[in-house]
């Protein structure tokens, strides 16, 4: 998640210990905007990352006139604005309602719903979710006695809570959400709550790049997991599931006590059960059945890789990754636009802050792609920006030391970062290479302060700024024989300039 915004104090979980915390949740929204150093910040939730092309026309427009021009795409895939007026905020949410983007107030914040970006494009899944995603969203914009009184209060949830709605390939499962349904090849689904964190195969949100879980090993739950394999339901009861999934963890953090903002927060003795989740779901006719295990995934769960997908229905879908997750003006006006020139007219956006537009015949992918590759956008899947990511970093957070953005631009574009495998598909190493696969490199972030904003997951390289043009170079995270989830690793911990900031990635790269 892009973030400018200072953290609330927070300790980390350990056993039967809850975070404690120095205010409520202050995520940002549109209509709630966060001043940073660069104007004030909008986060605009966007369900799934579906957007219509006349939508995208309409986020344009209003970036360019009320913003900076540019946006930004969030690790859940939403949207951000950036250096808009501090009295804009009646507009900006007039205009949002004007577009479909803003269905209710008091639910603005917490519509937070990744899914499968290619579901149903590709025939990769189990179940098409976009319908999935349309229904849930209803059901949180709709938590009023009127509505279903066994949803009431879904407004409660945090900002941070997050839903993931899987097409059976094992992508956004593997991304941690609150509240998880994974489609099954019988047309049902299983619902988890919590659960395991991410295993080896497992796409970081922050960079695409596939990453351990939090401890180097498979498995593992934290506190707050609900207890058991998950619950099987019908495909048509599932987004009703999903909703009332979160009822239940609203119940138990009132039992609690304690202000926690997502499942694996809770403490033990209140944690989420199967049990207590499927006594929930059959009080409200949605029958629900414990399953040992959850089903396997169709494919190894890594973002879409650039470039174009065939579907089973002759339609391709054009993938394309935005280095940073940032697009200019003119470049997110091009993606407007081949997106109202498709057969579907539709813009999907990823959890790794890419774009997925769906509906082209074969004969136009590869002038869409070279118009693509032309504006500055990825393309290909050996690119050196794929598995790189940075935190917002001068002149956007007081923060921030340096300005890591356009720092992380040279690191990418020297030669010395090749060297340590670039991208999902690149060559794999000479013969007798140390370290991983080079197309599995480790993922690298660059952060402008030690809160470290939005890194990623698991094991990775963090390039942290310690001076206006320094930086310290480590690996961290855990391997399989260290059990502390975010320790440094000791083999490898340089201090560098900017100037060398590719070789020292590289190397680091290569410690492992």
């Amino acid at each position: 998640m892009l973030a400018a915004m200072p953290l609330p104090p927070t300790t980390t979980p350990s056993g039967d210990e809850t975070p404690v915390r120095g205010r409520d949740d202050a995520c940002p929204g549109a209509l709630r905007l966060h001043p940073a150093d660069d104007g004030s910040l909008a986060r605009i939730r966007v369900p799934g990352g579906l957007l219509t092309a006349r939508q995208a026309v309409a986020l344009g427009r209003l970036a360019g006139e009320l913003g900076d021009g540019r946006l930004d795409i969030t690790s859940r895939g939403n949207l951000q604005v950036r250096g808009l007026d501090t009295g804009c905020g009646a507009e900006l949410a007039t205009r949002l309602r004007a577009a479909g983007l803003l269905p209710s107030d008091r639910h603005d914040r917490v519509r937070n719903i990744v899914a499968s970006p290619l579901s149903g494009l590709d025939g990769g899944g189990h179940a098409d979710v976009v319908a999935w995603v349309r229904k849930l969203d209803a059901l949180l914009c709709d938590d009023t006695p009127a509505g279903g009184g066994e949803l009431s209060g879904l407004s409660g949830l945090s900002g941070r809570f997050l839903f993931a709605l899987d097409d059976g390939r094992g992508d956004v499962a593997a991304l941690g959400a609150d509240v998880t349904l994974i489609a099954t090849p019988d047309g049902g689904a299983v619902l988890r709550v919590g659960g395991p964190p991410p295993g080896p195969d497992a796409p970081s949100p922050s960079t695409g790049a596939a990453r351990p879980d939090a401890a180097g090993r498979r498995g593992s739950r934290t506190a707050g997991s609900a207890v058991g394999g998950g619950l099987r339901v019908r495909g048509e009861d599932a987004p009703r599931a999903a909703a009332l999934a979160a009822v239940e963890f609203l119940a138990k953090a009132g039992e609690s006590g304690t202000r926690v903002w997502r499942v694996r927060e809770l403490p033990a003795r209140h944690a989420v059960t199967t049990e207590g989740l499927a006594a929930r779901l059959t009080d409200a006719g949605v029958e629900a059945v414990p399953v040992e295990h959850e089903p396997a995934p169709r494919a190894r769960a890594t973002p879409p890789d650039p470039g174009p997908i065939p579907g089973p229905d002759g339609r391709h879908a054009l993938s394309v990754a935005l280095p940073l997750g940032r697009v200019s003006a003119a470049q997110w006006r091009l993606l407007a636009a081949l997106a109202s020139r498709s057969g579907a007219a539709e813009l999907r956006m990823t959890p790794w802050r890419g774009v997925v537009l769906p509906g082209f015949a074969p004969h136009d992918t590869r002038g869409a792609l070279a118009e693509l590759s032309d504006a500055g956008l990825v393309t290909t899947p050996d690119s050196p920006w794929l598995g790189v990511g940075a935190c917002t970093g001068r002149p956007g957070c007081a923060k921030s030391l340096a300005d890591v953005r356009a720092d992380t631009a040279r690191m990418v574009a020297d030669p010395a970062l090749r060297t340590s495998g670039t991208g999902r598909g690149a060559a794999d190493p000479a013969p007798g290479a140390s370290g991983p696969a080079w197309s599995d490199p480790l993922p690298v972030y660059v952060s402008g302060c030690e809160r470290r904003c939005g890194h990623p997951g698991g094991r990775w390289v963090d390039a942290l700024a310690t001076g206006d043009t320094d930086y310290r170079v480590t690996v961290r995270g855990a391997r399989e024989d260290t059990p502390e989830a975010d320790s440094a690793d000791s083999v490898h911990s340089v201090d560098v300039t900017a100037e060398q900031l590719a070789g020292a990635v590289a190397a680091a790269r290569g410690t492992t």
